[in-house]
């Protein structure tokens, strides 16, 4: 028999829902706001009060809280309410013209307004401009990339790649590839000044090349472990002898799956003559322009930020010496990355992203 209050029923509205999500999915801004969408969402899926904190990791009383002020006030009881204090001198008008010349006009000699500028310009205080900034989360000053793929398959091999990812084939071993390129032996043109209390590590800020070498490297997305190889040079030679050291780390009983881009190399006459001889072999392509499918390339951002980009070589010998040590090193406690996001919710975001980046265009 149920006890304790009852608790009142929970509805959304479609467009409730989608500003709820949106709110939800914010990564840096307005934390608070995220974190009272995704209560609202999870008690409208039909949860429990306590369920709803166990999984958000907050309490019970503010599950409620965030519940009771969304059924009397909706959508607006979720925002911050007035706090007391010295009442906001901007107009509504000072505020949207801020807004306005933020993101429709830029300066005579920048390309994007500073608070100094703008500030100039509207003759407001620097302090006025970086509040209105913080309050509607722009930063002109920050500035992203963005590469969108153009491969008429890329819905394909999403879902191609992402489901050897979350539901692996059976007696089947799934290696993500790929070369690390032209990886520069740099040495530093003065000794580096290195860290004591009070003072960060120095190093000039010119550099000595001695020769560079190309990393094949081969990820076990079961276990993290990674089979690698160094080559001075970088063609299907060396891709060919690469993938003869896969076939012979691999037990004979098992079929592999290569997850690898559209670079040349991968796709020679010898390759694919290598391949007719090893039915046990299966490639799984990238699309083109989106290596980020390729979890081996987060181990690449790994052996760059632990070894190579503040590393000292003297030599190529040197540099590869460094890479062999650092994949034993890896391959005796390896933890392999866990891939979390299902296709539907990567072409989702795509999608989205597609709909603003063209709803900014226009």
């Amino acid at each position: 028999m149920r006890t304790g209050r009852p608790i009142p029923p929970l509805s959304l509205a479609d467009d409730e829902r989608e500003t709820l999500k949106q709110w939800a999915r914010r990564p840096k801004t307005s934390q608070a706001l995220a974190q009272r969408a995704r209560i609202i969402l999870a008690c409208a899926a039909g949860e429990t009060n306590t369920a709803v904190a166990e999984r958000l990791q907050v309490t019970k009383q503010m599950v409620g809280k965030w519940r009771r002020r969304f059924l009397n006030k909706g959508l607006d009881g979720l925002l911050d309410e007035p706090r007391p204090g010295t009442p906001r001198r901007l107009s509504d008008v000072e505020v949207e013209r801020v807004l306005t010349m933020t993101l429709e006009s830029t300066p005579k000699n920048a390309t994007h307004w500073s608070t100094r500028s703008l500030a100039a310009t509207c003759g407001l205080s620097r302090n006025s401009i970086q509040r209105v900034w913080r309050a509607f989360a722009l930063a002109p000053h920050r500035s992203e990339s963005f590469k969108l793929s153009k491969d008429p398959l890329f819905i394909d091999k999403v879902r191609d790649i992402v489901g050897l990812y979350l539901a692996p084939p059976d007696k089947a071993l799934v290696l993500c590839v790929d070369e690390k390129s032209q990886i520069q032996a740099l040495d530093r043109s003065q000794p580096i000044l290195p860290m004591r209390p009070g003072q960060a590590e120095r190093r000039a800020h010119d550099y000595k090349r001695h020769g560079t070498t190309s990393l094949f490297a081969a990820l076990d997305t079961k276990t993290g472990k990674v089979i690698g190889q160094l080559n001075r040079r970088h063609r299907s030679l060396e891709f060919r002898k690469f993938l003869d050291k896969i076939d012979a780390a691999v037990p004979p009983e098992l079929d592999v799956h290569l997850i690898l881009d559209n670079y040349g190399t991968h796709k020679t006459a010898t390759i694919h003559r290598w391949l007719l001889k090893r039915p046990r072999f299966h490639l799984h392509f990238t699309p083109t322009g989106a290596s980020w499918l390729n979890l081996v390339e987060r181990w690449f951002g790994l052996l760059t930020a632990q070894q190579l980009r503040r590393g000292v070589f003297r030599s190529t010998r040197s540099l590869e010496t460094t890479i062999r040590h650092y994949i034993d090193i890896h391959n005796e406690e390896p933890k392999p990355f866990i891939w979390t996001k299902t296709a539907d919710e990567i072409l989702e975001n795509v999608a989205r992203f597609c709909q603003r980046t063209l709803g900014t265009l226009h």
